[in-house]
């Protein structure tokens, strides 16, 4: 996700890091000979002369900007939700953690250090939603924060993120069978695993409901035919500015297209999606903290760029 500030007004139009211009480069290039084709021939195919009133653009682009600001919405939509449920988990974790450290009778020196372990576990958690909603088998987190017992019984599972969070409820539970915790703490604590479920699910919903294929092909398809068709209603009344009036235009419709296909899937790894990696590194080092785990500083993003 990139993460730099606005700048002044002439370094804002030669950004290239975070702009799909590098997307769509290649369909401006196309667009930008073809106009200048169309405008050396006076709109002409062979001996034919292509007649199109500037006014059917007007009303064809009218509605095509109408389109696509509901695609956008919806894409916003979804991007959005996604980063409320990933910013609830940042809330729920560090509840969790207040929680076991503060609820939980046992304070010995043996108590404190299995503790330390269930904080361990609630940051794999988190690292394990990220792998699935980027659909990765990485495991050098959970194998840095579970046990290896926890890593085998985890092989060969789809849902890890809910299995985690059987690791959790099973202490919680012989927590209560020793007395350390009574049935109302039990219920709250298992309160605060429901919301992680419900977080998880909710980034599984989004994941596994894309927008509706037939809404992206009419959208792309509109938007590529508008601008291939523009120069030829366009050549007599602007000239030679033609092929430049159309790139401008072009890039308006092809670009806000991209975003559109890019943002409507939060989770992945492309510049415009959410921070998953960030999100995760923040949670662990916050929940650390408080169990005053050893770790080292928190890592900051570059001026450009985080993960």
């Amino acid at each position: 996700m990139i993460v730099r500030q606005r700048t002044n007004w002439l370094k804002m139009l030669f950004i290239w890091k975070g702009s799909v211009l590098k997307k769509i480069i290649v369909q401006l290039v196309l667009i930008t000979l073809f106009s200048f084709a169309v405008y050396l021939f006076k709109g002409k195919i062979y001996d034919y002369k292509v007649h199109l009133n500037p006014t059917i653009f007007t009303l064809i682009g009218l509605a095509l900007a109408i389109f696509m600001g509901f695609c956008n919405s919806a894409s916003y939509d979804r991007y959005w939700e996604g980063r409320k449920l990933w910013g609830l988990l940042v809330i729920e974790t560090r509840s969790l953690t207040r929680q076991i450290f503060s609820l939980i009778n046992n304070n010995s020196p043996e108590a404190k250090e299995e503790k330390r372990k269930i904080v361990k576990i609630i940051s794999a958690f988190c690292w394990s939603l990220n792998y699935q909603l980027r659909d990765k088998s990485d495991t050098e987190h959970l194998l840095r924060l579970l046990s290896p017992e926890q890593v085998k019984q985890l092989e060969g599972k789809k849902f890890i993120p809910s299995i985690i969070l059987g690791f959790i409820a099973d202490w919680l539970n012989e927590q209560n069978k020793k007395g350390n915790i009574d049935t109302i703490i039990l219920t709250s604590l298992d309160h605060q695993l429901n919301q992680f479920s419900n977080i998880s699910g909710g980034c599984e919903r989004i994941y596994n409901t894309p927008l509706p294929f037939a809404y992206s092909v009419l959208l792309h398809r509109t938007v590529y035919l508008y601008c291939f068709w523009l120069p030829f209603g366009l050549v007599d009344s602007l000239g030679w500015m033609m092929p430049l009036i159309v790139l401008l235009i072009s890039y308006t419709f092809i670009a806000l297209d991209a975003i559109i296909q890019e943002i409507a899937e939060p989770f992945g790894e492309e510049e415009n999606d959410l921070a998953l990696n960030s999100i995760c590194r923040t949670i662990e080092f916050s929940i650390f903290e408080q169990a005053e785990i050893p770790q080292g500083e928190l890592k900051k993003p570059d001026s450009y760029f985080v993960d």
